[in-house]
C-alpha cells in the first residue's frame, strides 16, 4: 500500500510542478520575448534570428523559477490532499508521517539535481549559443537601420541618419559615417579610412540588400591625414554583409561552468573571457555560487513545508500554516538570492552561504520528528 501512496504523491506533485513551471515560464518568456523585438525593429535582425534567440533564453528563465516552482507545487499538493481528506485517510491507515517526509526529501533531491543541471550546463550553453547566433547573423531587415531623424549605430563603426522618409519608401537627405571600412564599396581596404557620405535622396532595393544614393558626395580621410572628395550622381552601397556590434566575448553567465572553475583556479593560459582582476574574480565566485549554491536550499524548504502534514486542526493557527511556512520558505529563497551577491567577497561569505542550508537541514528534520512524535501518529 505504501508504494502506491508514494507513487500517487509523486505523480501528483510532478503534475503540479510541471504545470506551474511552464505556466510561469510562459508568462515571463512572453514578456521578455516582446522586449527582444528590438532585435528586429532597432537592430535589423531577421525574424528567424529573433525567434530562435527568444527560445534560447527559456532555459535561463526555467533555471530561475525551479526553486520557487518547487515550493508552490509542494504546497499545492499537500493542501489539496489535506482538503480532500486524503491525508487523514493515510494517517488513520497507519502510514508513518516521517516516511512521507522522507519521500518529499527524496523528491527535493531530484529537483536539486535538475536545478544544478540547468544552472551549470543547459543555461550557460544556450545563452552562449544565443550570443553566437546574434554575433554571426547578418542584418536581414535593413530598412530598420534607416529611421527618420534618428542616428542609428547598430553596426559597429557605422552611423546612418536620414532626415525624412517619404510615403513611397524613399529617403531625403541621407548621412552615413563609416569609421572602419565597413562599406568596402566606398573605402580603401588598404588604409584605415573614415568615410562620410552625403546624399540628397535614396531608396532601398526590393531585395533589402542595396542602398541607392543620388546627388551626393563621399569624403574620405585616411590615417595619413589625406582627404579626398568624390561627387556622384548615383552610387550603390551593398548592405547585405553588415553585422551587429554585439559583444563577441561571452559574459560570465554565458561561460561554461568548467571554464569558470578553471579560471578561478588560475589555470587560464589559453582560456577565453578570463582575467585575474579582483572585481572579475569576485563576480566569478558569485556566478559559481549561484549555479551550485541555490540548489542546496531546495531540500531545506522541502522539510519546512512538511510541517503542513501536522494534524493539529484544533489550533486556530492551523488554517494559516500554509501561509506561514510558505512565507518562511519564500524568505529563505529570497535571502539566498540576496546573500549570494555578497558570497564572492571572501571565503567566509561563501562558506556561510553554503553552510546555512546544510545546518538548517538536520535542525528542521529533528523538529519534524519531535512534532509528529507528540501527535502520537507513528
Amino acid at each position: 500500500m505504501n508504494n502506491r501512496v508514494y507513487k500517487y504523491f509523486f505523480y501528483e506533485f510532478f503534475s503540479y510542478f510541471i504545470v506551474v513551471l511552464f505556466a510561469i515560464s510562459a508568462i515571463i518568456w512572453t514578456i521578455q520575448a516582446v522586449n527582444f523585438l528590438d532585435l528586429v525593429t532597432e537592430d535589423g535582425h531577421a525574424f528567424k534570428v529573433y525567434f530562435f534567440y527568444s527560445i534560447l533564453i527559456l532555459p535561463k528563465v526555467i533555471t530561475k523559477l525551479i526553486p520557487i516552482t518547487f515550493l508552490i507545487a509542494l504546497i499545492i499538493t499537500i493542501t489539496k490532499m489535506d482538503k480532500d481528506n486524503e491525508l487523514i485517510v493515510l494517517w488513520t491507515s497507519g502510514l508513518n508521517k516521517i516516511n512521507l517526509v522522507n519521500l518529499i526529501f527524496r523528491i527535493s533531491l531530484i529537483i536539486t539535481v535538475l536545478q544544478i543541471i540547468f544552472a551549470c550546463v543547459i543555461s550557460p550553453e544556450t545563452l552562449n549559443y544565443s550570443r553566437n547566433l546574434i554575433k554571426n547573423s547578418q542584418l536581414d531587415f535593413i530598412p530598420s537601420l534607416l529611421k527618420e531623424r534618428r542616428f542609428n549605430d547598430t553596426v559597429k563603426d557605422l552611423t546612418i541618419f536620414v532626415n525624412k522618409k517619404n510615403s513611397d519608401g524613399s529617403f531625403d537627405h541621407i548621412f552615413i559615417e563609416d569609421n572602419g571600412n565597413v562599406l568596402t564599396k566606398v573605402a580603401n581596404v588598404n588604409l584605415k579610412e573614415t568615410s562620410v557620405i552625403f546624399a540628397k535622396s535614396g531608396y532601398i532595393a526590393d531585395d533589402d540588400k542595396n542602398l541607392f544614393l543620388f546627388n551626393g558626395s563621399i569624403q574620405k580621410r585616411n590615417n595619413l591625414g589625406k582627404v579626398s572628395v568624390i561627387k556622384f550622381e548615383k552610387t550603390i552601397i551593398n548592405l547585405s554583409k553588415l553585422t551587429t556590434k554585439t559583444a563577441t566575448a561571452p559574459k560570465i553567465q554565458e561561460t561554461s561552468t568548467f571554464d569558470l572553475i578553471m579560471c578561478l583556479s588560475k589555470n587560464i593560459s589559453e582560456l577565453q573571457n578570463c582575467n585575474l582582476s579582483n572585481q572579475y574574480q569576485k563576480n566569478l565566485k558569485i556566478e559559481i555560487n549561484k549555479r551550485f549554491g541555490t540548489a542546496f536550499y531546495i531540500p531545506t524548504i522541502a522539510l519546512i513545508i512538511c510541517f503542513l502534514l501536522s494534524s493539529r486542526k484544533d489550533k486556530k493557527i492551523y488554517t494559516y500554516n500554509k501561509y506561514i511556512f510558505g512565507f518562511i520558505s519564500f524568505a529563505i529563497l529570497t535571502g539566498a538570492e540576496i546573500t549570494v551577491r555578497y558570497s564572492g567577497n571572501s571565503l567566509n561569505h561563501s562558506l556561510t552561504y553554503y553552510l546555512t542550508p546544510i545546518i538548517l537541514l538536520p535542525i528542521t528534520y529533528l523538529l519534524l520528528l519531535r512534532t509528529f512524535k507528540y501527535e502520537n501518529l507513528n
